[in-house]
């Protein structure tokens, strides 16, 4: 996608599951939706196929045949650039008013919480029993405010969680 040669999926949804505009945080960075259209599963070549990453049409609509029922979405994909978190995790030098407004949200986060604050979740979830799943959505809370970095297995603090502590 990177180089281009990958620009199209291919979806059987009940309905269209995406906006054009809509960005999506991938393993490659952020992928953008330029076109949303319903087509005739007849109509797709095996050009299209191949922009899909498919090595062929038949091996497309092989993967389509799931669900016959549900009409095909051809998407329109571009790589948007970079995930912002990245960048965002490795800022460190926090001004006072990014500290401030990190803290506040912090705060806001554990009071919404149901288990009670959760930035240490990761030392807290075998102790407390925490289930996997919810452990992860508090993780990815705190990956959107660049604060923590996913790892092959687990998770740990960015440098600018680490100076938010600092400073706390």
């Amino acid at each position: 996608m990177r180089a281009g040669r990958v620009d199209l999926a291919f979806r059987r949804w009940d309905r269209p599951r995406l906006l054009v505009g809509t960005r999506m945080r991938t393993a490659i960075g952020l992928v953008e939706a330029t076109a949303v259209d319903v087509i005739a599963v007849e109509a797709i070549s095996d050009a299209e196929a191949r922009r899909a990453g498919a090595a062929s049409r038949e091996e497309l609509l092989a993967g389509l045949a799931r669900h016959p029922q549900s009409p095909v979405f051809r998407v329109g994909l571009r790589f948007a650039g970079p995930d912002p978190r990245i960048a965002m995790r490795e800022q460190a030098d926090l001004s006072d008013e990014e500290h401030a407004r990190l803290v506040v949200r912090l705060d806001r986060l554990n009071r919404a919480s149901r288990h009670g604050p959760w930035t240490r979740a990761a030392e807290l979830a075998l102790e407390l029993g925490r289930e996997m799943m919810a452990f992860k959505r508090d993780v990815r809370k705190l990956k959107e405010l660049g604060l923590t970095e996913s790892l092959d297995t687990g998770y740990r603090l960015s440098p600018r969680a680490r100076a938010l502590r600092r400073r706390a």
